[in-house]
């Protein structure tokens, strides 16, 4: 169940590009939180909180890890705070990937792409204790904004793709599919256009996509994140029935 919470800063580290790694004390979160589910986070100042994934936990410590790239003047604040300040976050917040069914010796695919690596690498850990084999497909724009690949290698075969080629190979995630063992399932998390392009390049494997969202209340009372689905309603809310849909569920 989400609910506001005071979360300190146990840390913050640059570890790319525009890109940070904060680790967050709080009992609840860490206890609760699921692969896919993200953290609503207030920044005094700003009117909207900001959504950002979970990339781990860690119960024992009662920690919880998040990567975001500074984009604005609210992900810059946050990355200036000094270790021990609290934030006033919402969360668990959003439905995770489902993975109840999967059984042992199954073998997965986790494509994930720019931010929409972290959630992707939180999932990718409880997928290992369940048995399952792993493989991954991971897009970034260059060598400079690529991190956690050595984590991603320990846990499965890593294939590394780059827009410009200064790293690994050349082009976007899906033109590399197709060089990868067959699996059961996939599981994807990115921007829109590499959801759209995963979907269409995989119409008959069963598939989960993890949307990012630019949210207004996080809790699913404002609109102003929505997808348009398959189902009677016509749309679903990303940040309160997603952000994690099943690809034939969602219309992109």
């Amino acid at each position: 169940m989400i609910k506001k919470e005071w979360m300190k800063i146990v840390s913050v580290d640059k570890i790319a590009k525009d890109s940070y790694e904060m680790m967050l004390e709080n009992e609840y979160i860490s206890t609760h939180a699921v692969p896919g589910q993200f953290l609503h986070i207030a920044v005094p100042g700003h009117t909207l909180r900001r959504p950002i994934s979970i990339a781990a936990v860690d119960k024992q410590a009662h920690t919880t890890t998040i990567l975001f790239k500074t984009v604005g003047s609210g992900t810059e604040t946050l990355v200036i705070y000094e270790i021990g300040t609290e934030l006033d976050v919402l969360g668990p917040a959003g439905k995770g990937f489902p993975v109840e069914n999967l059984h042992e010796g199954a073998s997965v695919l986790l494509i994930g792409g720019g931010i929409g690596v972290p959630p992707i690498y939180f999932l990718a850990t409880e997928l290992k204790k369940r048995g399952i084999t792993l493989q991954f497909i991971l897009g970034f724009q260059s060598q400079a904004y690529m991190f956690y690949e050595k984590k991603f290698q320990s846990l499965g075969e890593t294939v590394i793709v780059t827009d410009d080629g200064s790293y690994g190979e050349k082009g976007f995630v899906t033109d590399v599919i197709g060089h990868v063992a067959p699996f059961d399932r996939y599981y994807s998390c990115g921007p829109l256009p590499m959801l759209k392009a995963v979907k269409n390049k995989l119409p008959h494997i069963e598939g989960y996509l993890s949307f990012e969202e630019r949210m207004g209340c996080g809790v699913g009372a404002c609109f102003a994140c929505v997808v348009p689905t398959n189902d009677q309603k016509g749309y679903k809310k990303i940040c309160q029935d997603g952000p994690v849909f099943a690809a034939d569920e969602v219309i992109l």
